[in-house]
């Protein structure tokens, strides 16, 4: 009896309404970890990469799709090559070029490119470098400057690496394109594989003398001092980016970028939380209970706030425009909120003592409040079964 076929659905782990994009996934992954390349000798992974072809090749194809959802495999009957077969079948009009580019270019170490890739402008790399600052100079910006180590064209062979007098030559290898083809054996015939060229590293050129004074790199490195402006609201972590201040650029193109990442350092007082910040501000107690003008410090500086009468510890105050500057418009600023915290005096003269248990005496006696209530509870304390049995015996 011959071999049931399975489901094209189910050979590539799809639902029936799967878009192009999600068949080609699902097929690449499949035909990945079954390809015979992969899985030399192992007739049954050779079997299910059929399979996935198969099934790929049919619901990749509009036509043949539309087909295969309304008479199942029994309208390719005829070139199936028997029930269960996968040798005579027509892959004429699947398209699997981009699909075995990517798979043998995870084989056999390449990848897919143009043949013009290596050889147009190529920006350089970019620069990292980080900078610690205040938490004032991160509230209002400031000007710091970098040492930082930058290639410049050599000057004495101008960039060409070459030793004075002599010229770099097309590489052999390659040609001058950068890039060689090597070429691979599979299941569907012979593929082609582009990698960058091992002799002159995609470059196309080859220097047989090279420069004494760059080494034929074309560059010399040298310490320059860069000036960085930090905007006024920059946060920690954030980076300034300076244009191709990178390193050089490849084949004419454009330097890369000094990114700049910014650290900014705590502050004894000060919390920040996005554009707002936060701090705690001592009052006296005469201060929360009678009112009256506190000094708090703000990144402005100290400001005066009029504290109502009645203030309790923990009050949350808030001042209004004395936050952190927006990074994207300086005029806009956060605000600072205040928490009021009353303070006890750990330390009284006699007569502070006495002025305040008069006041105490005024506002609730609680001093001798507290020390009455303690003797009416021990007076008051009920007898437990111990202190009955003593009575008892005494008698």
């Amino acid at each position: 009896m011959a071999e049931s076929k399975r489901d094209y659905y189910e050979v590539l782990g799809v639902s029936k309404d799967a878009d192009e994009a999600t068949l080609k996934k699902a097929y690449r992954q499949v035909a990945k970890k079954y390809h015979p390349d992969m899985n030399p000798g192992d007739k049954e992974a050779e079997k299910k990469f059929k399979e996935a072809s198969e099934a790929y090749a049919v619901l990749s194809d509009p036509e043949k799709r539309r087909q295969y959802d309304q008479f199942g495999h029994a309208a390719f009957e005829g070139g199936a090559g028997g029930a269960g077969g996968f040798g005579g079948f027509d892959f004429s009009g699947a398209d699997f070029s981009d699909i075995f580019g990517d798979i043998f270019g995870d084989l056999f170490g390449g990848g897919r490119r143009s043949g013009r890739a290596n050889q147009g402008p190529m920006k350089g790399m970019n620069i990292r470098k980080s900078v610690r600052i205040t938490f004032e100079e991160a509230v209002f910006g400031c000007e710091k400057e970098l040492d930082v180590v930058l290639k410049d064209p050599c000057p004495k062979c101008n960039g060409t690496g070459a030793k004075p007098g002599t010229s770099p030559e097309t590489c052999p290898k390659c040609g001058g394109k950068g890039q060689v083809v090597y070429t691979q054996q599979s299941f569907f015939g012979t593929v082609q594989n582009v990698q960058t060229c091992p002799e002159c590293h995609g470059s196309g050129k080859i220097i047989r003398e090279k420069c004494p004074d760059c080494s034929g790199s074309g560059y010399i490195s040298s310490k320059k001092k860069i000036s960085v402006s930090i905007p006024a609201g920059i946060d920690n972590g954030q980076s300034v980016r300076i244009r191709e201040k990178g390193e050089p650029g490849v084949n004419g193109g454009p330097r890369g970028d000094l990114l700049v990442e910014v650290s900014v350092s705590r502050h004894p007082i000060f919390q920040r939380q996005d554009m707002h910040i936060f701090s705690t501000a001592p009052i006296s107690f005469a201060q929360a209970a009678l009112g009256g003008d506190v000094r708090i410090k703000t990144v402005d500086g100290d400001v005066i706030y009029t504290v109502k009468p009645g203030t309790k510890t923990d009050t949350k105050v808030r001042l209004r425009g004395k936050g952190v500057p927006s990074i994207r418009n300086s005029q806009v600023r956060g605000d600072h909120y205040v928490t009021l915290v009353i303070q006890t005096p750990e330390r009284l003269s006699s007569e502070a003592k006495e002025a305040l248990k008069k006041f105490d005496a005024l506002t609730g006696n609680t001093l001798n409040q507290s020390q009455e209530e303690l003797e009416s509870a021990k007076k008051g304390k009920k007898k437990g079964f111990m202190d009955k049995m003593k009575e008892a015996f005494d008698d």
